[in-house]
């Protein structure tokens, strides 16, 4: 194969963990809103140079546009290729893309070539890889069986998915992936959401990875986790999956939720400011008297309360509306808040759906 080679996304992908680098030449805002899974940003031309090029392409003409553009890719390249190259050996094999056209993935590709290396340029750059993207997220959930673990808030529905995915069974955390834990109060003040398309481009990573000869755990999720929504094939396939109930006692349910919500423990007014987002249900005066619980400390009553007159009726509400096969769920009980309970808990389910595999053989 002559290099650089210009090759189209379904030559690409077969082999795309095979790279040693894949390397997005797009600006740091082009890269901060997605980029293919793994790649690192060597901008040939950042934010500022981007926009400068545009404007001189517009108002000027496209040649002046062109040698400036020039001017500041050779001097990008030659900075990222003495920071961050300079020790690849010969046989390094990069993967290079930019937006769509391919001019500065071409431009940097040609220059790797022609030091030696076996460079590789995508054809048609991201937007062809958005296109895979949309095409494997409208079609791959139908060819996967789901197991939907269900259950009330503050059961143990992530800690048990983090549990099996610990054993070897195949996980799809929306949660993670979305960073967000899915309710009102969800959102994580260590790490922002990513954007929509980033969600998905991580839905696709692991989605790809998964065989369809195994069942694929996933949480009982509404359409949107935080401000991100699940596309809608994924969706649908949930809704008609078959469901496990996990069960946590409510003792263990609060001490469950006072654990992974410490940061609001420790932070109340972080907490009354989410809560005032429930004021249209529940009025200024159900609002007031659990802020005023909050700044008093009473977290674990405060808890009690949000479960039995917020979250638990929402959740009964819904879940046999949306996912059809909950009424033939079976029951999971967890006997404790414990990595031990919540390891005993994992084998157990995969135990029985072992067990339920080799019956329909």
């Amino acid at each position: 194969m002559k290099y650089p080679a210009l090759l189209p996304i379904a030559d690409v992908l077969p082999s795309l963990d095979d790279y040693d680098s894949i390397i997005d030449v797009r600006s740091p805002s082009e890269f901060a809103e997605d980029h293919i899974p793994g790649a690192i940003n060597c901008p040939v031309l950042d934010d500022a140079e981007r926009a400068e090029i545009g404007t001189l392409y517009k108002q000027v003409s496209p040649f002046d546009a062109k040698k400036r553009g020039a001017a500041l890719v050779s001097r990008n390249i030659g900075r990222h290729i003495e920071s961050a190259l300079l020790d690849k050996p010969r046989d390094w094999k990069p993967l290079i893309y930019c937006w769509r056209g391919g001019n500065r993935s071409g431009a940097m590709a040609h220059v790797l070539a022609r030091i030696g290396w076996p460079a590789i340029q995508l054809d048609g750059g991201y937007k062809e890889y958005r296109r895979q993207v949309n095409l494997v997220l409208a079609e791959l959930p139908a060819r996967l069986e789901f197991i939907v673990v269900c259950g009330t808030t503050g059961s143990g529905k992530s800690r048990l998915l983090q549990t099996l995915a610990r054993h070897g069974a195949q996980v799809l955390d929306l949660e993670q992936l979305a960073a967000h834990r899915g309710s009102v109060l969800g959102h994580l003040p260590s790490e922002p959401q990513p954007s929509q398309k980033m969600f998905e481009s991580r839905l696709w990573q692991e989605m790809r990875h998964f065989d369809p000869a195994r069942p694929v755990y996933i949480e009982s999720e509404s359409k949107k986790v935080g401000n991100l929504r699940v596309p809608d094939a994924l969706m649908d396939r949930m809704r008609a999956s078959e469901c496990v109930s996990v069960q946590l006692s409510q003792h263990d349910r609060v001490a469950l939720l006072m654990e992974d919500y410490a940061h609001f423990v420790d932070a109340p007014s972080a907490l009354n400011a989410q809560l005032d987002c429930l004021t249209v249900r529940y009025g200024k005066e159900t609002i007031s008297r659990w802020q005023q619980m909050a700044l008093r400390g009473e977290m674990e009553a405060l808890v009690e309360e949000l479960l039995a007159e917020h979250y638990d009726p929402a959740y009964l509400k819904s879940i046999e509306r949306n996912f059809s096969r909950f009424a033939q769920a079976a029951t999971l009980k967890i006997t404790g808040v414990s990595a031990e309970a919540f390891d005993d808990a994992a084998k157990r389910l995969l135990e029985a759906e072992s067990a339920t595999k080799i019956g329909a053989d």
